[in-house]
């Protein structure tokens, strides 16, 4: 573990990664967040033990070795990876859970192969209609429940990596080594570590993980009556300056990130006078789907004092994020511009 993560649950581990490593189009697999459910394996699992099962509402059952696996077709993606919970704590009106500032995302190169082709060796029933993941995790607590958590076979055909490399090296083990499911642009909720079992199903898996948590609701509602939690809200975030800096006048360098989901980023606009004026941003390094954008805009400071810099981003079909998040009880998907906003001094 990186010292300088900041480590909000030891158990299970649950720590984001800090603002200045968000700088870089790749985030690098050591500081690169970590979000549990249960705990995480001590020791690799031997290769020679572990299969990947696939099973549930297909014609042939599949049992897959990782040196198997390695040898079908590869896919080499960029995909952003956030937690759901991501920016929880920077609501004015809080909500329960890990308290997230803007470090429960990271961006990572990944090698592995598309769920379609096993789903399609294995052939699908009729039926089928939702592909369930469960892991090698050790549950924590006395329910001791299993994670497990499916997705709409459309997604699972379309657009869902299995992945057993990171940034070019093998999986870390604390990210699911030997394999992880990707649903790509959808939250790390819905891509399951230490994968060992993939089942096909006829409706959602019917669970904890599935029905009471990574649910949209309000207090007092069910949480099963509430939106699924699934792709990846549009949102802006700024990696330097951070809040509380002094700053010298001159030109002042404000970088960020801006991400879609399965969407894609096409603008980005900065604000240094919260909000009253904006200014276009300048996107630099790669553009990949399911990848963020990395953003810089140049301010020309002239006007000692305090400053609100915000950012909002615009979607290829024009939607730009809100102003402020959409709050619900578990503080999921907080991509609001305010909650957003950086505060400097400038000397």
């Amino acid at each position: 573990m990186t010292k300088s993560m900041r480590i909000m649950t030891e158990s299970p581990l649950n720590a984001e990664t800090p603002a200045v490593r968000l700088r870089s189009w790749i985030t690098p697999n050591a500081v690169f967040f970590d979000r549990n459910q249960g705990k995480i394996p001590e020791v690799p699992v031997a290769l020679d033990k572990w299969v990947l099962m696939v099973d549930g509402m297909v014609k042939r059952k599949l049992g897959l070795h990782l040196d198997q696996i390695q040898r079908l077709p590869k896919a080499i993606v960029a995909n952003t990876l956030e937690c759901s919970g991501n920016s929880r704590s920077l609501l004015e009106k809080k909500a329960p859970g890990n308290p997230w500032t803007i470090g429960g995302v990271g961006n990572a190169v990944w090698g592995g192969v598309w769920l379609r082709d096993l789903l399609n060796d294995a052939g699908l029933a009729d039926r089928a209609a939702h592909v369930a993941f469960e892991g090698m995790d050790t549950p924590l607590g006395k329910a001791q429940i299993k994670f497990v958590r499916s997705i709409p076979i459309e997604k699972a055909m379309s657009s869902t990596l299995l992945a057993y490399e990171m940034n070019g090296d093998p999986l870390p083990l604390k990210h699911g080594y030997p394999l992880r499911a990707l649903a790509l642009g959808w939250t790390g909720a819905n891509c399951v570590k230490w994968l060992n079992r993939i089942t096909v199903l006829e409706k959602p898996f019917e669970g904890f993980f599935m029905d009471q948590v990574y649910r949209v609701f309000q207090k007092g509602e069910k949480p099963d009556t509430g939106d699924a939690v699934t792709a990846i809200a549009l949102k802006s975030i700024i990696t330097q300056p951070l809040t509380g800096e002094h700053l010298e006048k001159g030109a002042i360098v404000v970088l960020g990130a801006a991400y879609a989901g399965e969407g894609h980023v096409a603008t980005v606009e900065v604000s240094v006078d919260d909000g009253a004026t904006w200014q276009a941003a300048e996107f630099i390094g790669p553009d990949e789907p399911f990848a963020w954008r990395q953003w810089q805009y140049v301010w020309p400071a002239s006007q000692a004092g305090e400053h609100t810099i915000k950012a909002r981003a615009t979607d290829g079909q024009g939607r730009r994020q809100p102003e402020t998040a959409r709050w619900n009880f578990l503080g999921y998907g907080n991509n609001g511009i305010d909650e957003h906003a950086v505060r400097v001094t400038v000397e």
